[in-house]
């Protein structure tokens, strides 16, 4: 399944690049599941993000690698890739791209996630959508040219 947001943010790409980092990584995280960050290596190839991810009845632990990143004129972009996902998920793949756009810049999430079975894939996509439409007004808020 895939999901693909759009955000248009008031600040030049390379500031924008040069804003994901890790306190930006704990604002985007929305209330529930409560996350603790546990490693953030940064967002540059063969880097690794491990998150602890709180049900409150039980804990689960998301590994993430970097596989891919790139800087050139037009954009700024890395990958990152489910290495050990919650129980809910058999793939993750997310496109992080912040698009040149002159002073300004489209940050876009582009994810490609499956769940263990179909139906769940499909369940899953309401509640993962929600949760990447929580980052658009905290990117709007932290990159605006000041």
């Amino acid at each position: 399944m895939k999901i693909n947001i759009a955000t248009p943010v008031q600040e030049n790409y390379l500031n924008v690049k040069d804003g994901f980092n890790e306190t930006l990584f704990l604002k985007l995280n929305p209330p529930f599941p409560p996350v603790k960050l546990l490693r953030f290596d940064g967002s540059s190839k063969g880097d690794t993000v491990i998150l602890e991810l709180n049900f409150l009845i039980f804990k689960q632990q998301w590994v993430s690698v970097i596989t891919e990143d790139e800087t050139n004129e037009h954009e700024f972009y890395f990958i990152d890739e489910g290495r050990r996902l919650p129980f809910f998920l058999k793939e993750w793949r997310h496109k992080h791209r912040i698009i040149n756009a002159g002073k300004y810049s489209i940050i876009k999430d582009e994810i490609t996630y499956k769940a263990p079975f179909a139906l769940l894939t499909l369940l899953l996509y309401p509640v993962l959508l929600l949760q990447f439409l929580y980052r658009k007004p905290v990117y709007k808020k932290i990159f605006r040219i000041k």
